[in-house]
């Protein structure tokens, strides 16, 4: 079973994990019992046998005693510098008895870089070895917090260039404003402004793939555009300004359709089903255009995505849009939810069975709107999944076949929403998001075998130790 490069066969390891369950976390859920790293990158993947000869007098052995390794933790929508600032309050689930701080959270540079240094370490600690802060930039310089000013990126691009991140970083630019509506010719100024500055000087480190567009808000304060009615009898609206739900169906239409064409990831905040059909629709349209990438080339997300329907997934994984959703908002709010557009769109809500079936699940905390526990994240997408197929007689569309019927299969699928998928979104599924040679070694390490617990029982699972590019940056 070993995966060894030829040239990587001579040689020490830097380090090397043994005697433990090495889960690959590729699509055949393949598995070994050691890993070697050198420089940063894994060498060696196999039996003990296949990989001893790689230890020398100066490599640090590992051995797992039974222990899981899986890939680096991969967040794919956690507000770095906004959790810092907020830590330990969050939105949902934290101390109902605990005042939220309001008003602004960091004003300083200095406040800010220390912001994301105590990010850093609280995820380190997790076993998060890369993460996206899904918007920040000029949009929000005037923002009440603080936390999504552009100096934010300033400080990102000078921890990268300094070799100081406790992760590797993709971020979104943000240049309409958070939760609130924006203006298409402001936003569009923005997306070419982005075009110009370029690509980073270590994408592996520090990226800025694309932007964050607002196309709707949430079902919770009657604000995702939807087909449904709320019990106040409206269908939400679209946060972008113009004087008709046309003209702004329209403006979002542009906006999505010039970051296409410009070559950038879209990040859209969408929650209600009519807003989701018109996000595939504009990029349907842009990549049509001639001389217009491909939209499975970029990678565009739905973020959130609370009211997507089964046939919209189908569609989203025919032109290659990832879905990006939280199942602890889920677990929090499907009760609000029913009570604000009823018993049978609650149910229909959050659809992490079919997402899966149609290749396009990727799950992640929103934190702090969450906690960013995603071992907590694994086991309410599973509790949600085994919830709506039970409600709905083990006939949730897109959950009759597949792995969402296996417990293990189910597991591996959600492990991956949290590993290689992000790796996917984040366009760098070539060099990271699995265990395989060639990678980077970033790796976590679990006191016990995930599978011998089950998703519900992972959140008991302590995380033992962080690896990030070959070096032990945490063990507990």
């Amino acid at each position: 079973m070993t995966r060894m490069d030829a040239a990587e066969s001579t040689g020490n390891a830097d380090l090397v994990m043994r005697g433990g369950a090495v889960l690959v976390m590729d699509a055949a859920a393949s598995r070994a019992s050691s890993v070697a790293v050198r420089a940063g990158h894994i060498i060696a993947v196999g039996s003990d046998a296949e990989v001893d000869h790689l230890v020398g007098e100066t490599t640090r052995v590992i051995d797992l005693a039974g222990r899981a390794v899986l890939p680096g933790i991969n967040d794919s929508h956690l507000h770095g510098s906004w959790l810092g600032a907020r830590w330990p309050h969050t939105f949902f689930g934290g101390d109902p008895a605990v005042e939220q701080p309001t008003g602004a959270l960091v004003s300083t540079r200095a406040e800010r870089r220390a912001a994301i240094g105590k990010a850093g370490q609280l995820l380190t600690e997790l076993g998060i070895t890369s993460y996206t802060e899904p918007g920040i930039g000029p949009g929000e310089d005037s923002g009440e917090t603080g936390c999504f000013h552009s100096e934010v990126i300033d400080i990102y691009r000078e921890l990268a260039d300094a070799g100081k991140l406790s992760q590797r970083v993709t971020l979104l630019a943000l240049y309409g404003v958070l939760d609130g509506p924006s203006d298409v010719d402001v936003v569009v100024d923005g997306i070419r402004s982005c075009v110009a500055q370029g690509e980073e000087r270590d994408p592996r480190w520090f990226a800025i793939p694309g932007v964050k567009i607002f196309g709707d808000l949430i079902p919770l304060s009657r604000q995702a555009w939807t087909s449904h009615a709320y019990d106040d009898g409206t269908h939400g609206t679209l946060l972008v300004n113009g004087d008709s739900i046309e003209e702004r169906a329209e403006g979002l239409a542009a906006m999505v359709r010039e970051a296409h064409l410009a070559g950038l990831q879209v990040g859209l905040h969408a929650t209600g089903d009519l807003t989701i059909d018109l996000a595939l629709d504009a990029i349907a349209v842009a990549e049509r255009e001639p001389g217009a990438p491909a939209a499975r080339d970029l990678g565009h997300v739905i973020i959130h995505g609370d009211l997507v329907t089964p046939a919209q997934l189908k569609r989203m994984a025919e032109l290659g849009v990832w879905l990006n959703t939280q199942a602890g908002i889920a677990a929090q709010t499907n009760g609000w939810l029913a009570g604000m557009l009823g018993e049978q769109v609650a149910a229909q809500a959050w659809p992490l069975a079919a997402a899966i079936d149609a290749g396009v699940l990727v799950l992640s905390s929103d934190s702090p709107v969450l906690g960013f526990d995603w071992r907590v994240g694994v086991a309410d997408a599973d509790a949600r999944i085994l919830a709506t197929q039970a409600g709905s007689g083990g006939g949730e569309e897109g959950s009759g076949s597949g792995p969402t019927g296996d417990a293990d299969a189910r597991l591996h699928a959600l492990l991956r929403a949290y590993t290689a998928v992000p790796a996917a979104q984040d366009r760098a599924d070539a060099w990271k998001g699995t265990v395989e040679v060639g990678k980077v070694a970033d790796l976590v390490v679990l006191e016990r075998d995930p599978f011998d617990v089950g998703a519900a029982g992972l959140p008991g699972v302590a995380v033992d130790m962080t690896v990030l590019d070959g070096r032990v940056v945490f063990e507990r």
